[in-house]
């Protein structure tokens, strides 16, 4: 009796902690002319986990016109991009083992998708977070603003 109560105890606490748990899906395109199709992604307070997918929705091959999704601080995302166009593609173009990244996607050519997940507690409520692309010189025009 007293085995079934443990075993049901330990059953119930798995539950609540799956329950507390909520991952939160946020997508995001990229195509051949440079673009996010959004510039602002925000995250429910809510949310344990985020998974961004990222699809590029262009025709060019990932060595001409490949995408990314990287996270950074806002104070660092410049120096993270400068950072990563000598990594090369082979590293997606991000300076490894950075700690200024918080969440990165690898670098995808036309008609090809990726996925990250990171748990928010990565973050800071109310902090400045800034998306961007680290194909040499795609953070300009693909870059964007989290919001949690």
């Amino acid at each position: 009796m007293i085995k079934k109560l443990i075993i049901g105890v330990a059953l119930l606490s798995c539950t609540n902690l799956a329950l507390a748990a909520k991952t939160c899906n946020l997508a995001i395109e990229g195509n051949d002319l440079m673009k996010y199709n959004v510039t602002e992604m925000k995250v429910d307070a809510d949310c344990t986990e985020v998974e961004v997918t990222l699809k590029h929705v262009g025709k060019l091959a990932k060595q001409t016109m490949g995408h990314n999704w990287v996270l950074a601080k806002t104070s660092d995302y410049t120096a993270v991009a400068n950072a990563g166009m000598a990594a090369g593609l082979d590293k997606d173009y991000l300076p490894p083992d950075d700690k200024r990244i918080i969440a990165h996607t690898k670098v995808v050519g036309g008609g090809e998708s990726t996925s990250v997940k990171f748990p928010v507690s990565t973050l800071t409520k109310g902090g400045d977070y800034t998306f961007f692309c680290s194909f040499p010189g795609h953070y300009g025009l693909m870059r964007g603003k989290l919001i949690y």
